[in-house]
Parts: C-alpha cells; structure tokens; sequence
C-alpha cells in the first residue's frame, strides 16, 4: 500500500489553460495532494481545473487570488469562491480585507490567508509604491500580526520570514504558507526572497509552493520527488 503523499508541498498549476493543469496533474500522479491555482489560470478555466482536481480526484485547492476592494466586495467574492469547497484562498493582509474575506468564508470549510508583501518585491519595490519605511522583513511580521488579529487562518510570506512568523504568539495555530521556494541548483527566476524545501518548513511554514521548478521540468514527478526527498528529514509538525 503506498504512502499517502506530503500535503507540506503545495504545487502551482501556473499553466495557461484547464487542459494543460489536468495533463501535468497527469504526469505528477498521486505523488502530489495540493495544488495552488492562480490568477493567470481563472480566464483559462481555473474552477473548472479546481472542481476536476477536487471532486474527481480528492485534490487539496489553494486557490491564489489575492483579492483586494472594499469589504463589501471582498466578501461578496470570497462568499462566491467557497461554493467551490476550496481549502486555501488568499487575500491581501489588509486588516478591513481579512475581516470581509472571513466574513464571506464563514460557514465553510475555505481557511482565509493573508498577503504580507510579495515574494517578487525587495525594499526599491516599496519606495516605489510608496510603502512606509523599514526593512521587509520586519514589515512582514507586522503585517502578519496585524492580519492574524484580523482572524486571518495564516498569512502568506517568503521562507525568509517564515521563523519571525512563527515566533510570534499570534501565530499559534495558524498556517504560515510560503512560495518563493526554490529546490537547490534551480533558478529564482523574479523571486527575490527564496529559500529551499527543507529550510522553509524547518523554519516555520506548514506548505510550501513550487511551481516553475515543477512544470517547467521535462520530468515533472521527478521534480517532485526531489523535492518531497528533500522534505523527508523534517519532521512534520503533527510529529513533533
């Protein structure tokens, strides 16, 4: 009987369309229980993938939207997506958006995830936006704190913010989901805070998001399975 696969790794169908998430779901096989699908993928059939992925074959969804507007927006939309029985759904860290987001989610099963600051930003990023000074980092845990007391189920931050997180008493119970990861010898691409498999969980992430690694592989179980290698001496947090 083979063991069931190592839902710590999330992986994102960043494909163009319904048929090429469902050939490359094809291909990984049961090595992998979670995918992430994302904004590029809604026009190209992104719920129809989620309900193929859940319904038909037990899949876990994380469903990247970052959605941001005004509350009553927020949780109109958020009520909407839960009708697709989607585990993860995100929205940006923004205290008034985590509460709509969490008003809309209530009554389902959707746990609602917060935003801090994207892994593809650095600090020119936030001058440039013209976000208020301080290192990424520490914005990041700020952001995060002020989204968990917000009642955001977990936040959204590079593997490099993941232990500062963690730390914090307000993230007790709560998921700390990290993309910016990146298994050895394999490029950034535009991410620019990155770490590897083992090290983001190890500091604190409950899931990690790979996605070029994988679907840009010319073996993608392969891909996974060095990945899922990689997690084997971390033990999980249910273990510890």
């Amino acid at each position: 009987m083979s063991q069931p696969a190592d839902d710590r790794l999330i992986v994102a169908l960043d494909v163009p369309n319904v048929v090429a998430g469902l050939e490359l779901s094809r291909q990984i096989g049961d090595a992998v229980s979670f995918y992430k699908i994302g904004l590029g993928m809604l026009t190209g059939g992104g719920l129809a993938l989620a309900n193929e992925l859940k319904l038909e074959q037990g899949k876990r969804i994380f469903l990247d939207m970052k959605l941001f507007d005004i509350s009553a927006t927020v949780e109109a939309a958020v009520r909407g997506f839960t009708k697709f029985d989607i585990d993860l759904l995100t929205v940006h860290g923004d205290p008034h958006v985590v509460r709509a987001a969490k008003e809309g989610a209530a009554g389902s099963n959707t746990r609602i995830l917060a935003v801090t600051v994207l892994t593809s930003l650095d600090r020119d990023d936030l001058d440039a936006a013209l976000i208020k000074d301080g290192t990424v980092p520490d914005l990041v845990v700020e952001r995060a704190e002020r989204a968990f007391e917000a009642g955001a189920d977990g936040i959204i931050a590079s593997p490099q913010e993941a232990s500062a997180i963690r730390a914090l008493p307000a993230a007790a119970g709560r998921l700390i989901v990290t993309p910016g990861v990146r298994p050895t010898g394999t490029e950034a691409f535009d991410q620019k805070r990155v770490a590897t498999p083992a090290r983001a969980i190890s500091d604190g992430a409950d899931h990690i998001v790979v996605g070029r690694p994988v679907w840009q592989s010319a073996d993608p179980r392969a891909s996974v399975h060095a990945i899922l290698t990689d997690l084997l001496p971390v033990r999980k947090k249910s273990e510890m």
